[in-house]
């Protein structure tokens, strides 16, 4: 059994660091690489990359909206021609580090309020794909498991890996409780790693409100900005190794 586990890296910008990327990158496999629209500058970008080449971790673009005051967490209203050529222009931008230091880019992975809309929005999901599959159609695209956008994309004969969240809490129909709300994040090492080996292993975890979500896991979010990142990367990768899961790159198994 083989499962991918990522995280949100390089989302420090200038004179301003977030999270604990050189620490985090131990214990992945993945990491999703700020583009520089909600975090992320290409001081930043090339040093997360150099530091994933470093730890042997696969490399990501983590493409957002235009959004560096809100850190990409607010909506806005894209045209499909607008989608598509903003997470193109951002997977060029990462590109070119990765290239620089001789990496293949793997993946693409929108990030907060934009991963968040296409999930549902299949309009907004076709028109970030076709960006995407613009660059190269072997990226791997990143999405919530058993979302509408993971349909899309497998229609569209993109490779597409479903994605879950160690750290947040669940909705009855898959979709992840609003942070706003209250036990949205999950902080409990012990609690967080139940959770995942349920994912990996039961194929579902327990909603908010006790019901049974179904759940397909390819990859396994770990928040790099959460207080505890370190701690909690750290023993989820221990419990995935103690079930006999490998933890490896997404594109090792992802077709």
């Amino acid at each position: 059994m083989k499962v991918d586990l990522n995280s949100d890296l390089g989302e420090s910008f200038g004179r301003y660091k977030l999270g604990l990327d050189e620490e985090v990158m131990k214990y992945i496999s993945s990491a999703n690489v700020a583009t520089g629209w909600h975090a992320g500058d290409p001081i930043v970008m090339r040093k997360t990359v150099r530091l994933a080449k470093e730890n042997g971790v696969a490399v990501g673009a983590h493409p957002g909206y235009p959004d560096l005051l809100g850190f990409g967490r607010r909506y806005m209203k894209l045209s499909s021609e607008e989608a598509r050529n903003y997470v193109l222009y951002q997977i060029g931008a990462l590109y070119a580090f990765t290239k620089a230091e001789g990496l293949e880019l793997q993946h693409v992975k929108p990030h907060g309020a934009l991963y968040n809309a296409l999930v549902k929005d299949e309009e907004l999901a076709r028109a970030v794909i076709e960006g995407i599959a613009d660059f190269d159609k072997n990226l791997i695209f990143v999405t919530l498991s058993g979302s509408r956008a993971a349909e899309v994309a497998e229609e569209m004969g993109v490779k597409v890996a479903h994605e879950v969240f160690a750290d947040r809490a669940y909705n009855p129909d898959g979709t992840l409780v609003s942070r706003s709300k209250p036990g949205a994040v999950i902080h409990d090492k012990k609690g967080i790693a139940e959770r995942v080996i349920s994912m990996v292993k039961d194929g579902g975890v327990e909603a908010i409100n006790g019901e049974w979500v179904e759940l397909k896991v390819d990859t396994i979010c770990v928040h790099g900005d959460n207080p505890k990142a370190v701690e909690i990367a750290a023993h989820v990768r221990k419990a995935l190794e103690g079930e006999g899961v490998k933890v490896v790159p997404m594109k090792e198994f992802v077709r």
